[in-house]
């Protein structure tokens, strides 16, 4: 990432700005003082710890809020949109030939002819003798047979 000059020093001079209000700490006095020191930084820093948690609870409160009560607005649009029902814009008849349909779809430079009628094969139809239904008793006379002699049920 590249940075201007300009933002180099403003960056260095917070930098120096922010350590010049840190107060020096003098190293050089009896072990009693350094043990104070030590202590009086440790408690800051026990401090310091303890608002940061604070701040986390309230900032993961406020998320879990922020995530419910978008929930709950998605709930209520869902709710609206299933009361108001969805309702399909009436569609305009239009009259257009097959071929008129395809010249719009395929554009001009396409011409398909949609005669049907022309590309069909001709089918010759199969007459099927059908059996005359008579008296079934002639049909049992014919099928007796043997010889003249006619056997009837």
């Amino acid at each position: 990432m590249y940075t201007k000059p300009a933002e180099k020093k403003e960056s260095m001079q917070e930098k120096e700005d922010f350590m010049a209000q840190i107060p020096i700490v003098d190293l050089s006095g009896n072990q009693a003082a350094l043990v104070c020191v030590v202590v009086h930084t440790g408690n800051y820093f026990k401090k310091l710890a303890q608002t940061i948690d604070k701040v986390d609870e309230e900032r993961y409160d406020a998320e879990a809020k922020v995530k419910k009560t978008d929930k709950e607005i998605e709930d209520l649009k869902m709710k609206v949109v299933e009361i108001q029902g969805i309702k399909k814009p009436a569609l305009k008849k239009v009259r257009m030939s097959a071929d008129a349909m395809l010249a719009a779809l395929l554009g001009t430079k396409h011409k398909a002819s949609m005669d049907f009628r022309a590309n069909l094969k001709e089918v010759k139809k199969e007459v099927k003798e059908e059996e005359e239904v008579g008296d079934w008793r002639k049909n049992v006379d014919e099928q007796a047979g043997m010889d003249g002699r006619k056997k009837k049920f």
